[in-house]
């Protein structure tokens, strides 16, 4: 039998190794930027899915599975347990569920840095994006094997 990589172009795999930690990093900055500027959860979690899912077409599903380490479902239901979470400080308050709350720390070297429940959310976004793609596509990327 032909090796199927034998088929796909040098061009991919060599910038795909390059590739992929660029548009993690990528997906971090857009999580990490959502709440105050365009990015989030949501389109963090897609450009980081599409990495692995170019990582997954260079290579196969198995070598993709292996870069996740854990189920993509697993990152799904960890994403919906933190987005749930990040609502529960607003009712200890006597607020309503998904009031947001901050709070200032101080970072050596960054300063105060202000942090809350939105960007809790939005990490939870984050997991549930990746975990849904990416039981998706590669459920159906093994289907087709």
């Amino acid at each position: 039998m032909n090796n199927p990589r034998q088929h796909q172009s040098l061009i991919l795999r060599v910038t795909g190794y390059f590739l992929l930690p660029l548009l993690i990093l990528f997906s971090l900055f857009m999580l990490l930027r959502g709440h105050n500027e365009p990015g989030g959860g949501f389109i963090g979690g897609l450009v980081a899915a599409a990495a692995i899912v170019l990582y997954m077409i260079f290579s196969d599903v198995k070598a993709a599975r292996r870069l996740v380490a854990v189920d993509p479902r697993d990152l799904l239901g960890w994403g919906l347990a933190i987005a749930i979470l990040s609502g529960l400080p607003g009712l200890f308050l006597g607020q309503p569920f998904m009031t947001s709350q901050w709070m200032e720390l101080d970072v050596p070297m960054f300063g105060m840095l202000k942090v809350g429940t939105p960007l809790l959310f939005d990490i939870g976004v984050y997991l549930v994006v990746i975990g849904t793609v990416l039981t998706i596509l590669l459920t159906l990327a093994e289907a087709e094997d």
